[in-house]
């Protein structure tokens, strides 16, 4: 998927992949071919692994005072980013901007697919979900959810409170049970056209308000599969368009609280045309020349 949006930047003659200075994550791809023996969450030991290495990379970023931008495929990684945010100023308080078509809150109890892409929200809040329990995970999995719950010492990481969303649209009933009962916010997509953007997007600062800085989490699935494109692994329809995610994420920047933005989900070998990539890239670039005006303001 970051390959996909180089070749997007290519393709539009765009140098924007060397303006900066980056960190690669060795990734552990390979172990797609290795046995599953944790069903419940699937790889997790080596999505740990990933997790535990982005902490560090994301600390270190902050820690020099530079703005850190994420780009990566599997969005289980948001809890390694989100992670390196909390162990940057682990006395601060972070909000989370969740912009995405799926509410990403199962834990290893209570997942139907046993993907931990599924769950980085979850084990940044330290959140089993125990109430909706449908699941027995085994003793390596309870282990390596814990682990993943706790990377960098600090669990959890973020708060309820300090959550929202922005277009989940695609949920299972456990999901929709510890929203509903810790109250997070969604504004679907339907809320934000019929109220309007400046209104929603003025409830959503303000109920940022208290929060030190804020990590914004971009999964392209949050975009329409039908107008935009398919290419990324859940796609769902009646999602926004790459314009209103960009007005979404600007009135952010505009707080000069964001610390950090991630790109997730571009998957192009679902794709016809690098469509998906190329939009991603389009909100990649505009947001990036946003972070860089606020930062030199």
């Amino acid at each position: 998927g970051i390959d996909a949006m180089e070749i997007a930047a290519i393709n539009e003659e765009n140098h924007y992949f060397n303006q900066f200075s980056y960190e690669e994550v060795i990734t552990e791809n390979d172990s797609i071919y290795a046995k599953i023996n944790t069903p419940k969450a699937k790889r997790i030991k080596n999505i740990v692994s990933i997790c535990t290495k982005l902490n560090n990379k994301v600390k270190s970023t902050l820690d020099q005072d530079d703005f850190a931008l994420v780009l990566s495929g599997d969005h289980s990684s948001a809890l390694g980013t989100i992670s390196g945010v909390k162990n940057a100023h682990p006395e601060k308080r972070i909000g989370v901007v969740w912009i995405d078509a799926h509410a990403d809150i199962h834990s290893p109890f209570t997942t139907p697919s046993g993907n931990v892409h599924g769950m980085p929200l979850a084990a940044a809040l330290g959140e089993d979900n125990l109430d909706r329990q449908i699941n027995e995970p085994n003793a390596d999995t309870i282990g390596q959810w814990d682990a993943m719950k706790n990377i960098g010492g600090i669990s959890p990481k973020v708060a309820f409170e300090d959550v929202i969303y922005f277009g989940v649209r695609d949920t299972e009933e456990p999901e929709d049970h510890i929203i509903a009962k810790k109250g997070i916010k969604n504004y679907t997509v339907e809320e934000m056209r019929y109220r309007g953007f400046h209104l929603c997007m003025e409830e959503a600062i303000e109920k940022l308000k208290d929060c030190d800085m804020i990590y914004i989490s971009f999964d392209v699935d949050s975009m329409d599969c039908d107008s935009i494109s398919r290419g990324t692994g859940t796609p769902v329809s009646r999602g926004f368009d790459q314009y209103e995610i960009k007005e979404i994420i600007t009135k952010f920047i505009e707080t000069s609280k964001v610390v950090c933005f991630e790109v997730v989900e571009v998957n192009p070998t679902l794709d016809h045309g690098n469509k998906m990539a190329h939009a991603a890239f389009d909100v990649l670039h505009d947001i990036t020349e946003k972070i860089k005006e606020t930062l030199a303001s």
